[in-house]
């Protein structure tokens, strides 16, 4: 729940900072050169940097298919933060969207019930299929996104920034394994190395789409897919156990009103620090 706070207030900050970027720097240095000059901006950096650790640490006590979609109440922290920095009121929509995600959060949770499971018993040749299948998919999805324009861009480097971060974060879960070897453990691990590698590209993708269009349409692709390509890699690779049976009708019930509510907190014009006179005298 901290990183997801950390997270909300690294989104607001970074929408502020970036919000006069044009379309023609996306996928350039310059974009980045020049949100670098902005003091807003590095915070909304530091801001993520310090998510990132609490993530890390969840991810070394817990497990991923937990861990994971409790981010997505980034989105419902985004909003009440921004209704402070922008200083209007949230619209009814907004706090309904927002109990929705949480009902939604809850019972996809207590349903899913994860156990077992752990990276560091994963062969060398799942690591290879695994990490294939899901850089295939954030490239395919970058790719598209870049010979794109407007809120198809948007929607496609959204979906590639959130399989980049649910990729890191299954891979912070094995370095954070690691760490019952000690400090040494961590440091040998291949896996620490990817992270640095990883976590950088999609902060760049989600810039990118942050710039490229509408929250309406990159907000639902970031948002959803980070917890969704976790939970793959802890059910499929890392041999999670999540409840079946009757079970599943909650998790599904969960999983539904999560993707509602972040549709609808999407469209709020909150995320983008927008409301016009009318609206924020509500």
């Amino acid at each position: 729940m901290l990183a997801a706070l950390l997270n909300a207030a690294a989104s607001v900050l970074q929408r502020r900072a970036g919000s006069d970027e044009s379309d023609d720097r996306a996928f350039s240095l310059r974009m980045l050169l020049s949100l670098l000059r902005r003091p807003v901006w590095l915070c909304g950096v530091l801001a993520i940097f310090a998510g990132f650790v609490a993530q890390a640490v969840a991810l070394a006590v817990g497990s991923v298919v937990t861990v994971q979609p409790v981010l997505v109440a980034e989105l419902p922290f985004t909003i009440m933060l921004a209704s402070v920095v922008f200083r209007v009121r949230p619209r009814r929509s907004e706090w309904v969207a927002t109990a929705l995600m949480t009902i939604g959060l809850v019972l996809f949770i207590v349903c899913l019930a994860p156990e077992g499971g752990s990276p560091l018993d994963v062969s060398a040749l799942e690591w290879v299929i695994g990490l294939a299948a899901t850089g295939a998919l954030e490239a395919t999805a970058a790719l598209l996104g870049h010979a794109s324009s407007g809120h198809r861009r948007a929607a496609l480097l959204g979906i590639a920034a959130g399989t980049g971060f649910g990729l890191t974060a299954a891979l912070t879960a094995a370095a954070g394994a690691a760490y019952h070897q000690g400090p040494v453990g961590v440091l040998t691990s291949w896996q620490t190395y990817a992270v640095v590698v990883i976590a950088p590209l999609s902060l760049f993708l989600l810039q990118n789409a942050l710039q490229a269009g509408s929250l309406v349409a990159s907000q639902p692709g970031l948002t959803l897919t980070n917890p969704v390509v976790a939970i793959i890699w802890g059910i499929v690779v890392f041999g999670e156990r999540a409840r079946g049976g009757g079970w599943l009708v909650g998790t599904v019930s969960g999983a539904v009103l999560i993707g509602v509510g972040t549709v609808m907190l999407a469209r709020s014009p909150l995320l983008a620090g927008e409301r016009t006179d009318a609206e924020a005298t509500l």
